[in-house]
């Protein structure tokens, strides 16, 4: 089902509709083509430009504009994208996003993304967010965590596809889990729902070096962050909320930690079971949850690694129970700039357009 991905990506603003950034002619005319345009504001960040990477190649979207902030001074190439995708990064102006887009991917800061996505939906575009400004239904949390927005727009669905993807189709924004909670809730959600899980949840998780975002910091700075490994943000991170938001308001211990890795989390999660839970009851769940879930890999006791997942939009999870105390360690890892957040980003966008949701990510 899936069609030629070598047809060329149109980032022309001006000349032959049919010819790309890059020169070359599409195969087919605008008036054949049935892929769906699609804009990105945000392309210059690490999750922007691995969205320009996968929308460059996926077979059924042309990617008409990459756009970067508003404050950009010039447009900008993106030389590790040479010969994949050839267009300049302009900045951000609503002009520049064609009537002809459907849908709009967001790689924002989050004030930024709250003043943005409600101008596009005002347009008609859906909108696909990466930033956390539409995640929290609360509303103190979020006027804690995400203070520039206000309220969520009508039509804003909770983007993690395993777990719930009914509402992706009619969603008019799609606020992508973030990185940290993707894992911990991919790993937790099949327990919850089955209600085998007792008391509070302990997330120990470990991020590389660009969850932090592109923006340098002290604490991102080569000669502090090499050889050692820093936990941060405890009892403050805005994750805490999401998670607990998705596990029906479970207390959550949330305590990540920034390693010297340039991508890639592993979460150890520590929780325990109500009694009498088998490890084949644990197998049961999982097995159930994710048997036809095109990017959840079970493991079992062969507990994953991030250099089994980097780079792809896997989640990869093992476990082992103690039965006798009904202790359980949850491992997941995945690709926070993928799976965490371009990655899941284009699976939602898949499914919200009515494709496999496999189309470009494999």
């Amino acid at each position: 089902m899936y069609k030629d991905s070598s047809l060329c990506i149109d980032m022309s603003a001006q000349g032959d509709s049919r010819v790309g950034s890059d020169g070359y002619r599409d195969e087919m005319s605008r008036e054949t083509d049935q892929r769906i345009d699609v804009a990105l504001v945000g392309a210059t960040g690490y999750a922007g430009q691995e969205l320009v990477r996968i929308l460059a190649r996926h077979p059924g979207v042309r990617l008409t504009a990459a756009l970067g902030s508003a404050s950009m001074e010039a447009p900008r190439k993106l030389p590790a994208l040479a010969r994949i995708w050839d267009g300049e990064v302009l900045p951000y102006a609503p002009d520049r996003i064609a009537p002809s887009v459907k849908a709009a991917f967001l790689a924002l800061p989050e004030a930024n993304a709250a003043e943005t996505a409600p101008a596009l939906l005002a347009r008609g575009i859906r909108v696909i967010d990466l930033s956390g400004a539409f995640r929290l239904r609360d509303v103190s949390a979020r006027g804690t965590h995400y203070p520039k927005t206000a309220t969520l727009p009508a039509g804003t669905v909770y983007g993690l596809a395993e777990l719930d993807r009914d509402g992706l189709a009619s969603a008019q924004l799609i606020s992508c889990p973030g990185c940290y909670p993707t894992a911990a809730l991919l790993g937790l959600g099949p327990l919850e729902a089955a209600g085998l899980l007792e008391g509070d949840v302990i997330v120990d998780a470990k991020s590389g070096v660009s969850g932090a975002g592109k923006a340098p910091t002290e604490r991102t700075h080569f000669s502090e962050n090499h050889g050692s490994v820093a936990a941060y943000g405890l009892f403050s991170h805005r994750h805490t909320p999401e998670i607990e938001q998705a596990l029906g308001g479970r207390p959550v211990t949330f305590v990540p930690h920034l390693v010297p890795l340039d991508r890639g989390i592993l979460e150890t999660i520590y929780v325990r079971v109500k009694k009498g839970t088998t490890s084949a009851d644990i197998a049961r769940r999982f097995d159930a949850a994710y048997k036809d879930a095109a990017f959840v890999r079970v493991t079992g006791d062969r507990l994953p690694e991030i250099k089994h997942v980097a780079h792809t939009n896997f989640c990869d999870i093992g476990w082992k129970l103690d039965e006798a105390t009904g202790r359980l360690i949850v491992v997941s890892v995945l690709d926070n700039l993928i799976k965490g957040a371009a990655g899941q980003a284009v699976q939602n966008f898949n499914l919200a357009f009515g494709l496999d949701e496999r189309t470009g990510l494999l």
